[in-house]
């Protein structure tokens, strides 16, 4: 009797360690706390991976929209090199070409075609209450601020514009271009002037300063 029990204890130790080994991936993914100004191509960077492989191990991540405390994975090794091996689309990099014949506009990619182009002075805001007239950190309509979110004019560009922003400097704005709608104002932006929402803390989106720069109005 003890022998059987003695057996049926080895099957069940076996047995445990068997789906312990089968629980616990070979070469696990960790998690990077995202900080002001990480993008997928700066952790890319970081970690030496792929910003295809980033992406995909990110999909619910908008690319746009990476602000402070959110979770990232990061693919391992292995896994990334597993993708790069096996999947060939193109490596997305930061680029920006204009055709202003045809009137369209290549960044990250993609193409757009424009209405028009306009350069306009351009400074930033964070979500900090003290910068959004104390309503919190929501656009116009009540939407909450995100990377891609614009304060305009509406006399100069109505509400609802899509463009594309060109020619900034900033460590938490997208390299070369990026797409923005205009979903805000402001009692300060006034004439060919925007406001660029910025994830992070007001220390790190002020550094932004002011700039000029070119906004084409895609369609």
């Amino acid at each position: 009797m003890k022998n059987k029990f003695r057996t049926i204890k080895t099957l069940a130790a076996i047995m445990g360690i068997s789906a312990l080994m089968h629980a616990v991936p070979a070469h696990a993914d960790s998690v990077h706390i995202a900080k002001d100004g990480n993008t997928f191509y700066t952790l890319s960077k970081q970690y030496n991976v792929g910003m295809n492989e980033l992406m995909k191990a990110n999909p619910n991540v908008a690319a746009l929209n990476i602000y402070e405390g959110l979770e990232i994975t990061i693919p391992s090794k292995m896994q990334a090199e597993s993708v790069t091996t096996t999947d060939k689309s193109p490596v997305i990099t930061p680029s920006l070409n204009v055709n202003s014949d045809s009137k369209t506009v290549e960044a990250w990619g993609k193409s757009f075609s424009y209405d028009k182009s306009i350069q306009v002075k351009a400074s930033a805001y964070s979500s900090a209450s003290s910068e959004n007239g104390g309503w919190g950190a929501v656009d116009y309509f009540g939407n909450p601020l995100k990377l891609g979110t614009i304060a305009v004019d509406p006399n100069v560009i109505p509400l609802g514009t899509k463009v594309l922003v060109t020619g900034h400097s900033h460590d938490g704005l997208p390299k070369d271009a990026f797409l923005a709608t205009a979903t805000d104002v402001g009692g300060a932006i006034k004439g060919n002037r925007i406001d660029i929402f910025i994830p992070g803390s007001q220390s790190f989106v002020s550094s932004f300063g002011y700039q000029y720069v070119q906004l084409y109005i895609v369609k």
